[in-house]
């Protein structure tokens, strides 16, 4: 069966992950470090487009109309709904910060 999922990335998504790149290239000044993260969310994201309403529900969107999933990754949690067949992927934040008042 051929999956129709595809990949949306909002802009809240992008500025989290892009912050996060930022600090390990130039806070840490360790650019593979932040080229090898990139790689791997990416990834996780992708191995996620296979089946991605088949996990645990975290919480309802604000106005409850879909479903908020995670992935888990290293000491981040990425964020997704999906809405028709798209995975939309809203944020990665670093899973010690209280994450019910960042969604």
């Amino acid at each position: 069966m051929k999956n129709n999922y595809t990949i949306k990335y909002l802009p809240s998504f992008s500025e989290d992950l892009n912050s996060i790149l930022y600090y390990m290239k130039y806070s840490l000044k360790d650019k593979e470090l932040a080229k090898n993260f990139y790689n791997e969310v990416k990834k996780k994201i992708e191995l996620r487009l296979l089946n991605p309403e088949s996990f645990e529900v975290y919480r309802k969107t604000i106005d409850g109309k879909y479903n908020w999933y995670r992935i888990y990754f290293n000491n981040y949690t990425i964020f997704y709904t999906i809405k028709d067949y798209t995975m939309e992927v809203s944020r990665i934040i670093y899973s010690k910060r209280n994450l019910k008042d960042l969604l």
